[in-house]
């Protein structure tokens, strides 16, 4: 195997393959990369036994032929790379690596041990990238991070009709986003309701952002996507989210609507003085909101403009990381809160009531 392809476009590539290898793994060959010219394109493949990243670029290919060889000790070669050219040749058992006046020389791994490279599952439809990752981006916030609870870890992926909803819960906050796809006409019309690991689907909306159109495939055990030359797969989790329908219809409540940008800069500004989880106490009434954090002598206060209608004051007060993570996570610049009243839910949406809804639990205000 001999090819030759820019630095940049080279390292690119490396990185978005490794991505998937495993940090640390008992078989060597699966932190492997798997490198294919042919053709005028080189492919790089990674796998572990959760996930898998193939990538095709273009590529001056001399010689065809494949090579597999350590990941990470490859990135780290390409990020050292001057810019410019770089030859790649297989040289009896060890792959080169020459740019510049930079020689690296790097151990050939077996490839007959290296696992075959799943196929992508059955096409279902397509979905516009960007539109994707931010909608991803919206509901991460709330999955949980115990392990101990693997399908709470996971991001809820629906499909019904034209519509994809996307749900994640820790059990104390509950995200939802809808937003538009396009099905395939033939299965990509079925409905499915399946649970995707958060941080592989958080990894993969944001590696795939800005490459247009991106093609959804899905199974019983795995989901796959791709566009742009890229594609990649992860495995499903076990279960199912619990449905969020009843938690989200709060029955008579106040409404509370305030700016978004100045709430969270007051949040984060009151919640230095809150040790530990020590709550952040918001204060409406007809005149505005007033937050309040700390005790004894060590407080913080400010005041914001809101509006509130459904009753005459209420207060309420929140875990303050999960209420950052809710408020940033929306891009509206009003928001509207639905508030049950203190211990109870409450529901964040845009002022519109849009297609992003995150439901959070209250906690005792302040004394």
């Amino acid at each position: 195997m001999e090819f030759r392809i820019d630095s940049g476009l080279l390292t690119d590539a490396v990185a978005w393959a490794a991505r998937v290898l495993p940090a640390r793994s008992p078989v060597p060959v699966l932190g492997g990369l798997l490198l294919e010219a042919a053709d005028g394109r080189l492919r790089v493949s990674g796998l572990d036994y959760e996930a898998s990243a193939r990538i095709e670029v273009e590529a001056d290919t001399l010689r065809d032929g494949r090579a597999l060889v350590l990941g990470r000790r490859l990135l780290d070669i390409c990020k050292v790379l001057p810019p410019g050219p770089v030859a790649c040749a297989v040289e009896g058992a060890r792959l080169s690596v020459t740019g510049g006046d930079a020689r690296f020389g790097l151990s050939l791994l077996p490839l007959d041990d290296h696992p075959a490279p799943p196929a992508l599952p059955a096409l279902r439809g397509t979905v516009d990238a960007d539109a994707f990752a931010a909608a991803v981006g919206h509901v991460a916030v709330a999955a949980g991070r115990d392990d101990a609870l693997p399908v709470l870890t996971g991001i809820r992926l629906g499909l019904d009709g034209t519509t994809m909803t996307l749900a994640a819960t820790d059990r104390y906050r509950y995200a939802v986003r809808t937003l538009e796809w396009r099905p395939e006409e033939a299965s990509g019309a079925e409905a499915a309701d399946v649970v995707v690991p958060a941080r592989r689907l958080t990894d993969i909306a944001r590696s795939l952002a800005g490459t247009g159109p991106l093609r959804l495939a899905l199974d019983q055990g795995s989901i796959g996507f791709e566009s742009g030359g890229m594609r990649t797969t992860t495995r499903l989790l076990d279960g199912r989210l619990p449905r969020h329908d009843k938690l989200f219809t709060l029955g008579e409540h106040a409404v509370a609507v305030t700016g978004r940008a100045p709430l969270v800069e007051a949040v984060k500004r009151v919640a230095v003085v809150a040790e530990g989880d020590s709550p952040v106490q918001l204060a409406f009434d007809a005149t505005g909101v007033h937050l309040q954090a700390g005790y004894e002598d060590d407080v913080a206060s400010q005041r914001l403009p809101a509006s509130l209608t459904g009753a005459e004051s209420l207060t309420v007060a929140f875990n303050p990381g999960y209420l950052l993570d809710a408020l940033s996570s929306f891009d509206a610049a009003e928001l509207r809160l639905q508030l049950l009243g203190p211990g109870q839910r409450a529901l964040i949406t845009d002022r519109e009531g849009g297609t992003h809804r995150h439901l959070l639990m209250s906690v005792k205000p302040l004394v």
